[in-house]
Parts: C-alpha cells; sequence; structure tokens
C-alpha cells in the first residue's frame, strides 16, 4: 500500500477544493521571452473531478481545466482562448496538466504542457492559490478583477 499512497494512485482523505483560486502560469514567448499569465478561477469539485473556470473580468484570455484527483495528484487538460485583439489573435491553445495538491488543499503546483505559436511543444509552471472557500455570487463578483497588472496575450 506505501507504494500506492507515493504514486497518488491510493485512496486519501479528500480534500474540498471549490473556491476561487489565483491561476498563474509561465510560458516563453517566441517573440517576446517568458511571459506570466494570471486568471482569478473559481473551481468547483464533485467528488475527484474539478472543472475550472476564469472569472470574465480577471484577464482577457480565459481558461478553463478540467481535472481528476487521485490522492494529491490532479491530472488533466487546459484550455486558453487568446484574446481576439491580442498577440495571439484569437488563437485557442489547449493540452495537459498536473498539479500536485498541498495537504492543506490551499496550493496546487505543478507543469503544463502543449504547444506553441510554432506548434512546438512547450511546457512550463502552472500554480493555484486559495483566495477564498466560497463560491457565492457576491465572492465571485468581489474576485471579477485583474489579480495582477500582466502582460496582454
Amino acid at each position: 500500500m506505501a507504494n500506492e499512497e507515493q504514486s497518488g494512485q491510493g485512496s486519501p482523505e479528500q480534500l474540498v477544493l471549490s473556491g476561487v483560486w489565483h491561476s498563474h502560469y509561465t510560458y516563453e514567448s517566441t517573440g517576446r521571452g517568458p511571459i506570466t499569465r494570471h486568471h482569478y478561477v473559481v473551481v468547483r469539485q464533485e467528488g475527484d473531478q474539478l472543472t475550472v473556470e476564469s472569472l470574465p473580468d480577471s484577464n482577457d484570455s480565459p481558461v478553463t481545466l478540467s481535472l481528476t484527483l487521485r490522492g494529491p495528484i490532479a491530472t488533466g487538460t487546459w484550455t486558453e482562448h487568446t484574446a481576439v485583439d491580442g498577440y495571439y489573435q484569437g488563437a485557442v491553445y489547449h493540452g495537459a496538466l498536473q498539479l500536485i495538491v498541498d495537504p492543506t488543499g490551499r496550493t496546487m503546483a505543478g507543469k503544463w504542457v502543449g504547444f506553441d505559436k510554432e506548434l512546438h511543444v512547450d511546457s512550463g509552471p502552472w500554480a493555484l492559490d486559495l483566495m477564498d472557500a466560497a463560491t457565492d455570487d457576491a465572492t465571485l463578483e468581489r474576485y471579477n478583477k485583474s489579480p495582477h497588472t500582466s502582460k496582454a496575450g
């Protein structure tokens, strides 16, 4: 059983991860160097399934994640719809993501993999930090803004 728990395949206690999180990931832009994107996202959890959607006004390039939680490991896919009037002119990017959930359930950190503008496979860090465990309308409205001044994408 120890090997199962170390690999994230055991059945540890279930963390409640629903809430508003600060999502940030970094990628290397071939034309602009390293860029870190920031979003406030709402995480909704049903059992071991996590659905993550950026709040509409937190960034001009919305992201969605679909993750499955196995022990402390969240694995799944991501999609970003870049801003129509931005550098990537409304392109849609997608890929895979794997995050390790902190035992407290307050942070998730790992790596993404996906393709870039020249159709090369790229990867980089992705992390989420819990801001508020509530998901009521008032909380979502409070976080429906840009978390940081970030470079447009």
